[in-house]
């Protein structure tokens, strides 16, 4: 079955960040034999003075495919991984939903749009879980972290926001390589430019060595790139969009 696995406010400015955990979270998910997971993302929330945060105010969530038996293991592990590895001073929160058992998908979705614009509660958050049959936790600290852990899987669920976690390694590749070279060699689903026009396989791409981050948009890993301007570097016709324009993914 297909979990979605997020988890909010767990660092501090001096300690990694919260997708550091995730990660090892998802990655437990294979070393223990309990199934399979998928990329980890990151999704910006809303940045107010009356919300607390220790960083950036982001919360990260995978999905995993795994069997019943092993729902209940991978919950404990990743609470007792809050417990043990978050930083002091953080709120770490949890939340673990079942994609198939999910009684309102909209409301959920409805509720991580929210978490980008508007001050949320706590009560709000597992009120919601409650009501949709969500594993909802708080692990330390406030407990804040539960309405972006709530968020994060509800923006997953979406599949049209967040960037993937870490970059991806264009050193392999020529300084201009073609569209679909690139697809298969980072592992992209789609490359395209942000107002939406497909890049085929064969039109060519100016990479020159960046390190470049790849997007959720229509629940495929999408590279955003943008017509080159810049003629005296080359005739390849798209680039990758700016670092500071994919930021706000």
């Amino acid at each position: 079955m297909k979990v979605l696995v997020a988890i909010d406010d767990t660092d501090n400015l001096e300690t990694r960040g919260t997708g550091h955990l995730a990660e090892e979270i998802a990655q437990d998910v294979v070393s223990n034999g309990w199934g399979t997971r998928t990329f980890v993302t990151r999704h910006q929330l809303f940045v107010h003075p009356d919300v607390p945060y220790t960083s950036h105010n982001s919360t990260m969530c995978f999905t995993a495919e795994v069997d019943a038996g092993s729902l209940a293991r991978l919950i404990s592990s990743a609470a007792a991984s809050l417990e043990r590895e978050s930083a002091p001073g953080s709120d770490p929160g949890l939340c673990v939903a079942v994609a198939e058992r999910l009684r309102d998908v909209e409301t959920l979705v409805s509720w991580g749009r929210r978490a980008k614009r508007e001050v949320l509660t706590q009560d709000e958050a597992r009120g919601l879980a409650e009501r949709l049959g969500v594993h909802l936790s708080s692990h330390g600290g406030t407990g804040q972290g539960i309405i972006g852990a709530l968020a994060g899987v509800g923006l997953r669920l979406q599949g049209s926001d967040g960037r993937l976690r870490g970059h991806l390694d264009t050193a392999a590749l020529d300084d201009t390589a073609a569209a679909g070279e690139v697809r298969a060699h980072l592992g992209l689903d789609v490359v395209r430019s942000p107002e939406g026009r497909v890049v085929r396989d064969d039109e060519h791409i100016q990479l020159d060595g960046e390190r470049l981050k790849a997007v959720l948009l229509e629940g495929k890993v999408t590279l955003l790139v943008m017509p080159n301007q810049d003629t005296d570097r080359g005739a390849a016709p798209w680039r990758p969009c700016p670092r500071d324009f994919v930021k706000t993914y």
